[in-house]
């Protein structure tokens, strides 16, 4: 039997990268995208947030791993990816989860994510909605047809709980809160095809950036960037997925649902909205 195949965007570093691995490790055939690899920021980063050092983890595990260079604002750039994977024929779970925004968070000496709307910067706005949430949705059209006429997939779009609370910065909200309704959109259009649409949030994990801040971080109940990719791989096999499609789900609950611990054996505790209460 082949491999099941997917697709995850924005796999350099962080969240993705780990969905990536995870995935791998699994036995998925892995397309991944990302525009850092040909930058001179990958060189700044090293092995450990360029796309050779995931190639090089990815030759440990059982998967196969397909690298495509990809800027998300690019439509043709996108293009070109859909079709590499449309020449091998099948694509099973898409993951959106390439998502600009966060970078430059200081301008001129200037903390500014979390200002008032009012005073954030344009660039931040483009970013966020104009390429990442741009990138997602032209990204699950590329590939859509390709699930339908298979009349099976998955399209997951990593989301968080802005969404639905304030965390600090209106257009994160926003976006994130769009990332969900397109799930659920998504879902209602693609039903009738046997292909689901689920929003996933993850909860606090341990990427390279929150690594590099662990002192301002309550770290006892993280996640690997591996622990979402399981928790895919779950939902992938989940008999019951369609019922779930449309939904916005966290992580650590299909995880328990799922019987999946964490890479180190840890079961992160799910959050809910009350965990993010302000005073």
């Amino acid at each position: 039997m082949n491999a099941d195949v997917a697709l995850v965007t924005g796999a350099s570093r962080g969240i993705g990268r780990g969905i990536a691995l995870a995935l791998l490790a699994e036995g998925f055939t892995v397309h991944v995208t990302a525009k850092t690899r040909f930058e001179a920021e990958a060189q700044q980063a090293g092995a450990a947030g360029s796309l050779e050092g995931l190639e090089l983890e990815a030759a440990k595990l059982p998967g196969r791993i397909v690298v495509h260079r990809c800027d998300h604002g690019k439509d043709a750039d996108t293009e070109h990816v859909a079709d590499a994977i449309r020449a091998g024929g099948r694509l099973d779970i898409l993951v959106n989860n390439a998502w600009p925004g966060y970078e430059n968070m200081v301008e001129d000496g200037d903390f500014t994510w979390p200002q008032p709307f009012w005073q954030q910067p344009a660039w931040r706005w483009e970013a966020m909605i104009g390429t990442a949430l741009r990138g997602a949705f032209m990204m699950s059209r590329t590939v859509a047809p390709l699930m339908i006429s298979a009349r099976r997939g998955m399209i997951v779009n990593i989301s968080f709980w802005a969404a639905q609370l304030y965390e600090g910065n209106a257009i994160y909200g926003i976006a994130k809160a769009a990332a969900d309704k397109m799930a659920a959109d998504f879902a209602h259009e693609l039903r009738s095809h046997n292909v689901a649409a689920i929003a996933l949030y993850p909860g606090l994990v341990r990427t390279e950036a929150v690594l590099e801040n662990a002192e301002y971080f309550d770290m006892s109940n993280s996640e690997s960037p591996q622990f979402i990719g399981h928790v895919i791989a779950g939902l992938w096999r989940d008999p019951a997925l369609m019922l779930k499609s449309g939904t916005v789900s966290v992580a650590a609950a299909l995880a328990r649902e799922y019987g999946i611990a964490d890479v180190d054996g840890y079961r992160p505790v799910p959050l809910s909205a009350g965990d993010f209460a302000r005073d």
